[in-house]
């Protein structure tokens, strides 16, 4: 079997752009992949069509031979435009391995070893009393893990740090205690504040009042995420920036965090993931990937969290409390992962067990989107 053709399709489903990716081979079976790069489709594009020129040709189930070769083939090594073309291509040979081998994925990662993924679901409204009865309903449904965002997240132009993690202490304090203490409670900050920022932000509140503070801090600087490690207890879920093994490894050697929101689409698809994840196993650091893409994303994750044994959640935005933001539109993704409640059941569908309407693809243009440029109030970007 040999690869005869990678098409990278840049493709708008509800609100933004998803990049999925098909590789095709000479004996008809063909694989699906994502990348997680949202925003800067192009850039990765054009990162796929440099790979491609020695792809074609090669030997699709040569799939670790094929990530060494696309990760060393340049001076430059990495970075998340590079790991994102990887990924989506590393996905899509999984994809095409499983199918020609006749078993799904999760298969060629050691097997399953749990028969469905539990999810945590994120509330849409924001801090008040609207958050709580979102909460509430998600309870209802079943979900024993909830995210909530942060005051202000929603902003289109301003935001300001300070005012946000008042507001959002004072309403995860009112959470907590109206929604009992066993289920699990988690704010995203999304990266948006300091370090001083983050530790006032959780001493603000009495311990036990959250179960993980997500991406409080940027990840550039381990030693930042250690001073903040120092003042406060909270659990940590860090990891969705991350682009490679390398970048887990001060993270993970160094006992910072608790969860690891690693990003399967960014990180270099499955067959990083992997790796990642045996090293997390070592420290005891749990696997709550990051999911916020389309179903080839979910799919591809969902064979992922079947296969380690380190697995905590998975997030879903196709909760009622988000519906996926029109992200798995059925139309495109003819066969996609559901959720069951609140939680995906691993499939014994050959491959990922996802399939996408071509023809409807190839009819699109190609759409700018552009996250939020965030200001403070003195005029200074922040960030979104």
């Amino acid at each position: 079997m040999k690869i005869t053709t990678i098409t990278p399709y840049p493709t708008w489903v509800g609100i933004r752009n998803q990049l999925i990716v098909k590789v095709e081979t000479d004996e008809g079976i063909y694989g699906w992949g994502e990348s997680g790069l949202s925003g800067r489709e192009k850039a990765v594009v054009g990162a796929i069509e440099h790979y491609r020129e020695f792809l074609i040709g090669r030997d699709p189930m040569a799939i670790g031979a094929l990530w060494q070769e696309m990760y060393r083939s340049q001076y430059f090594e990495g970075g998340r435009v590079l790991t994102a073309a990887i990924s989506a291509i590393d996905i899509a040979l999984h994809d095409i391995k499983g199918k020609a081998l006749g078993v799904p994925v999760y298969q060629l990662l050691g097997g399953k070893q749990r028969n469905h993924i539990p999810t945590f679901a994120t509330t849409k409204g924001p801090c008040g009393p609207e958050m709580i009865e979102q909460a509430q309903e998600l309870m209802a449904l079943g979900w024993n893990a909830l995210r909530l965002f942060p005051a202000e997240h929603g902003s289109k132009n301003i935001y300001e740090p300070r005012q946000s993690i008042a507001e959002t202490a004072k309403w995860c304090i009112k959470a907590r205690e109206a929604l009992g203490d066993a289920v699990v409670l988690g704010v995203d900050y999304h990266h948006r504040l300091s370090v001083a920022e983050a530790a006032s932000y959780c001493q603000k509140m009495p311990s036990g009042t959250l179960d993980f503070l997500e991406e409080p801090i940027r990840d550039e600087t381990p030693e930042a995420y250690e001073a903040l490690r120092k003042m406060t207890d909270v659990p940590f879920a860090i990891g969705e920036e991350f682009a490679s093994k390398w970048q887990f490894l001060p993270y993970i050697e160094r006992d910072i965090h608790q969860f690891n929101r690693i990003d399967i689409c960014n990180v270099g698809g499955l067959t990083e993931a992997m790796k990642v994840a045996g090293w997390s196993e070592a420290h005891y650091v749990d696997m709550m990937p990051h999911n916020p893409l389309g179903p080839i994303c979910t799919a591809a994750t969902i064979h992922f969290s079947a296969a380690v044994a380190n697995f905590a959640w998975l997030e879903t935005r196709a909760s009622p409390g988000e519906l996926y933001h029109g992200f798995d539109d059925a139309g495109i993704f003819t066969s996609q992962p559901r959720l069951n409640g609140a939680v995906y059941d691993v499939t014994d569908a050959p491959g990922l067990g996802v399939e996408v309407d071509e023809e409807l693809v190839k009819k699109q243009s190609f759409k700018f989107w552009e996250a939020p440029h965030l200001r403070r109030t003195d005029g200074s970007v922040t960030n979104w």
